[in-house]
């Protein structure tokens, strides 16, 4: 890595502290919060507990060892891509439904910290082993990667605490950096919006744990834009709470314009209502 080069996200140094974190959450568990369900519609706590040991499991071995197991046959298109996904989630939760808590929790423990220093080996502007699709990439570099195993970590974590109404990861240190991996989706979903060239949307994330994103309409795509003197065409303002759920499909886009605000075009303002930050 040139010395020159700086990360965009750097998310590597929260990795164990988000582990510990939920180590410390499920061993605080009951046996009714275990089975609490969850916005993520079928998945139970112990569910999501499991598939971030997937995670970590999964992580290591295409990543680490090279190792990929079951290929995809067939995938023509991002449905065809989610679709295989979403299955292999569902053959990992059901078989992991006959491990208790105890040994999940220490599953999760040993692989976190594996899989956490598997990260560190890699170099951020190296090529990654596999794309941010929801971000419209076909390539993407380490560091991006590596953020978006960050969401993944972050997100089914705070599926949980929501599910057994424990403490919200709402820190700037830990929140900031997800809800800024999120935002990586922003231009891609504005894709196919014909608007004139020099639109500004801008999509802020209220309080003192969120932050403004700005794209601009190019002759053919919409670009991130930092500093600006045009006013935006479109503002949309919500809060944290509505976000990591919205973009995670956790509440719909229809049930987001009951509780976000959007000033200017109100059309050209709701198409970031339909950010999709997962593979989902």
């Amino acid at each position: 890595m040139k010395s020159s080069e700086i990360v965009p996200i750097k998310t590597l140094p929260l990795f164990s502290i988000l582990d510990d974190l939920l180590i410390q959450l499920l061993k605080s568990l009951t046996e009714d919060e275990w089975n609490a369900r969850t916005v993520a519609k079928k998945w139970i706590v112990k569910d999501i507990a499991s598939h971030l040991l997937d995670g970590n499991l999964r992580g290591l071995s295409f990543s680490r060892d090279h190792y990929f197991g079951e290929k995809p046959e067939n995938i023509n298109s991002y449905s065809d891509l989610v679709d295989f996904l979403n299955q292999l989630n569902m053959t990992w939760t059901n078989a992991t439904k006959r491990l208790s808590p105890n040994v999940i929790i220490e599953l999760l423990e040993s692989t976190g910290k594996q899989y956490s220093a598997h990260l560190k080996t890699l170099d951020p502007f190296d090529d990654a082993i596999f794309s941010v699709d929801w971000a419209g990439e076909e390539t993407s570099l380490n560091w991006f990667h590596i953020a978006r195993e960050y969401t993944e970590k972050f997100l089914h974590q705070q599926q949980i605490r929501n599910a057994v109404g424990k403490q919200a990861l709402f820190t700037k240190e830990l929140f900031y950096p997800f809800i800024s991996t999120f935002m990586y989706a922003l231009p891609h979903t504005y894709r196919d919006v014909s608007a004139q060239k020099g639109t500004i949307v801008t999509l802020i994330v209220k309080t003192e744990i969120g932050g403004e994103w700005s794209i601009i309409k190019k002759e053919k795509q919409w670009e991130f834009i930092e500093s600006f003197e045009e006013k935006p065409t479109a503002i949309i303002k919500i809060n944290p709470d509505d976000a990591w759920l919205l973009f995670s499909k956790g509440i719909t886009p229809d049930d987001a314009k009951q509780k976000v605000e959007i000033i200017g075009d109100q059309k050209l303002g709701e198409v970031a209502l339909n950010i999709i930050a997962v593979m989902a």
